[in-house]
């Protein structure tokens, strides 16, 4: 019965892991990208949406807005490179780099260095904003 039981039960879909990098939800319209759940892959870093603007247009090379919930890129891009840059935005600014837990927020240094601080374990480490 127990096996039955078993063979029912719906199999596991995730990782097991409490925190996934979020994936870009993005299509072309002529020249230009959009990133449709945008505000969402914000609010799952816990991050201002501004921050991560910022450092896609630095890292793509390329101007672009916030528009809504929806990011705007110049340019056009597939959807594994834009999940790229999320998550090598998340490995430096958003997982502790002492305990690799995502529990982390960033607070204001001096001259455009900002401290990514660890509400898990506390630790701290500098991280450079451009």
């Amino acid at each position: 019965m127990l096996e039955r039981a078993y063979e029912k039960m719906p199999k596991k879909t995730g990782s097991g892991e409490r925190f996934e990098i979020p994936v870009a939800d993005s299509f072309i319209q002529g020249s230009k990208t959009m990133v449709k759940n945008f505000g969402a892959i914000c609010e799952t870093l816990r991050r201002d949406p501004q921050d991560v603007a910022k450092y896609m247009y630095r890292e793509l090379a390329i101007p672009g807005n916030v528009e809504g919930g929806r990011l705007v890129l110049h340019g056009k891009f597939s959807a594994r490179i834009l999940n790229e840059r999320i998550k090598n935005f998340t490995e430096s600014f958003v997982i502790c780099k002492e305990c690799r837990k995502p529990d982390t927020k960033l607070s204001e240094g001096g001259r455009g260095v900002k401290t990514l601080v660890c509400e898990a374990c506390g630790a701290k480490s500098p991280v450079r904003m451009h």
